[in-house]
């Protein structure tokens, strides 16, 4: 093979060059179970030649929904992509309504699930659908298993129908369309080629800092649906590395003492919840140990890259790296020296506090349209800069508008948004992309966002406000687990808070205060709104006077995808917050 052209070449490549008796590994009932490159690629083979006498045609869709990720996610994925059909992956978490869409928007025939829930949302929409035939993952009574199909596909008769297919897919072919989770309307869906996704792991591989190809492992827990975690697996399948599922979020502490990874790929969300639960330990620490610890965290605060704070800093950044850190990563594996974090705003502090532990966060930028790697730091070459999110890869192109917007322009860029010319061609200018989001690039070719474009609003007076930048840093108080400002067209910003309820508990409990512990009695605790009175005065000082947030309310609930708060992708839907609490926004700008 002299080239990677196309998604299922990445497989091929691997048992080439690097075959890896632990390609993909899953556990299954307690035990992790490793799947070599060669069994990939046979039970894809296996599943493409079932799939061609269930009738599957190129350009047919095939949608993959799956609550964790696995190894059958993966042999689907290149089963479906070498016989020129297309992958729908949709997130597990939205609504049945939402399924039923995305099913009927994208035409999808054929449906793989995960396991039980995911398939009783399914079947709730099922016959609305052009769905043929739902198969399961799991063992589940009444639905077909996908080892059905691999059955199906013992008999090799038909290979040659198969090697036909991928000789017919080209570079440009529409490989998959992801529906964004979106944070107003229905779902778009991006139409990625296999150039655009293909170009994309391999420009952004050089950033991975792997060597020795498969003595080399990674946790992966973000959904595999999403194109960022998902243009990793190929990045890593590339590079040769061991890739290891995690059972789920709550357990990826668990599974990284028993795997010991050297990378895993994060979003800042999930090293905010980390360094909270650190720190709450931290809080039952007395003496000398409590006095180290934050003398620790003190020194990570101030950590900046390539011994630029000078020699004797770096001998006590030993100290602490012995007496403290080193905890820090025995509690993932001990191993892990790089996490690369996406699709949001990374909190400079806790760049700052992890890399000083020996886990460098490296951050990216990206969007699902631009395949979705634009910029990703890489700590050799000098290519990292806390608060930047790195240079941009090969062949990406970043361009600033006179508005201060991103423009993109590169193979990454999407095809377009399926069915939709009209919302296609409002966000090209010629080949370049319209982000939405606001940023600049500095002297040295460091890509920095600065906001989102859409976000940005007016007060009555005429100012603008930029609410991330005052969110952003008020997420770094432990009091507050999500922030959204508000303010357009009123007289001055304010904001709705969810306060960080179990730090908010700990704190009662470590305070010995008569606050009731339940969530609506911690949202009208003046003591508690005093507290977090506090943390906003801290950060308006940071600001200028027409910026600073005058007012807020606490909000009784937690924000979650589950209740229409959040996109699957953990972003704040603004809209729909706002009309949850317009009591609140009344009580804010009209008492």
């Amino acid at each position: 093979m002299t080239e990677i052209t196309r998604l299922f070449d990445f497989p091929y490549y691997q048992l080439e060059n690097n075959p890896n008796d632990a390609a993909l590994v899953t556990k299954y009932n307690g035990e992790w179970v490793k799947t070599s490159t060669q069994e990939y690629i046979d039970k894809a083979n296996a599943m493409s030649r079932a799939l061609l006498k269930l009738g599957i045609k190129k350009n047919d869709k095939i949608a993959i929904i799956s609550t964790t990720n696995r190894t059958e996610w993966n042999i689907i994925d290149i089963a479906s992509l070498q016989i020129g059909a297309q992958n729908i992956p949709i997130y597990p978490t939205i609504c049945a309504e939402d399924y039923e869409y995305v099913l009927n928007h994208s035409e999808s025939i054929y449906c793989f699930v995960s396991d039980t829930e995911v398939l009783e949302k399914v079947n709730k929409v099922k016959g609305y659908t052009l769905l043929k035939e739902v198969y399961s993952f799991d063992q589940i009574e009444g639905c077909k298993h996908y080892t059905e199909l691999l059955e199906l596909g013992k008999d090799t008769s038909n290979q040659n129908e198969v090697e036909a297919r991928k000789d017919d897919v080209k570079s440009t072919d529409l490989a998959t369309i992801i529906y964004t989770s979106g944070t107003t309307g229905k779902p778009k869906g991006v139409m990625l080629s296999h150039w655009n996704l293909t170009s994309n792991a391999l420009s952004s591989s050089p950033r991975v800092p792997f060597k020795n190809g498969k003595s080399n492992k990674v946790l992966s827990f973000l959904p595999i649906c999403h194109v960022f975690e998902r243009v990793l697996i190929y990045v890593y399948q590339y590079t040769g590395t061991s890739i290891y599922y995690a059972e789920a979020i709550d357990k990826i502490g668990d599974n990284a003492k028993e795997i010991k990874p050297n990378m895993m790929s994060v979003v800042p969300r999930l090293l905010e919840k980390v360094y909270d639960k650190i720190m709450a330990k931290a809080e039952e620490l007395t003496g000398i140990k409590k006095a180290l610890f934050y003398w620790a965290v003190g020194l990570g605060e101030i950590w900046e890259p390539y011994g630029k704070n000078g020699a004797w800093y770096e001998f006590k950044l030993k100290i602490a790296n012995k007496l403290i850190f080193s905890k820090w990563r025995e509690a993932l594996g001990g191993e892990l020296h790089t996490m690369v974090s996406g699709s949001a705003a990374l909190q400079p502090r806790l760049t700052r506090i992890f890399s000083a532990a020996g886990m460098q966060v490296m951050e990216g930028y990206g969007l699902t349209e631009t395949s979705p790697v634009v910029s990703v730091g890489r700590y050799e070459d000098n290519m990292f800069k806390v608060g930047c999110v790195g240079m941009p890869i090969d062949g990406v192109e970043v361009k600033i508008a006179e508005d201060g917007e991103i423009l993109i322009k590169g193979p990454n860029v999407m095809m377009g948004y399926y069915k939709d010319p009209e919302k296609t061609a409002s966000v090209m200018t010629g080949d370049y992309f319209h982000t939405g989001d606001k940023g600049e690039v500095d002297a040295d070719g460091f890509v920095k966002i600065t906001g989102r474009k859409k976000e940005m609003f007016k007060t009555s007076g005429g100012k603008y406000i930029i609410p991330t930048l005052l969110e952003n840093d008020l997420k770094q108080s432990r009091f507050i687990e999500q922030i959204m400002v508000i303010g357009e067209g009123e007289k001055m910003p304010a904001a709705l808070i969810q306060p960080n309820f179990d730090f908010i508990k700990d704190w009662i409990d470590h305070k010995h205060l008569s606050i009731e512990k339940t969530n609506s009695a911690i949202a009208n605790s003046k003591i508690v709104q005093d507290r977090i009175q506090e943390e906003v005065n801290n950060c308006n000082q940071k600001f200028g006077k027409w910026e600073q947030i005058k007012r807020f309310e606490l909000t009784p609930d937690v924000w979650s995808i589950d209740d229409g708060h959040l996109t699957p992708t953990m972003k704040m839907k603004r809209d729909v917050i706002k009309s949850m609490y317009t009591t609140l926004v009344e009580k804010i700008y009209r008492p």
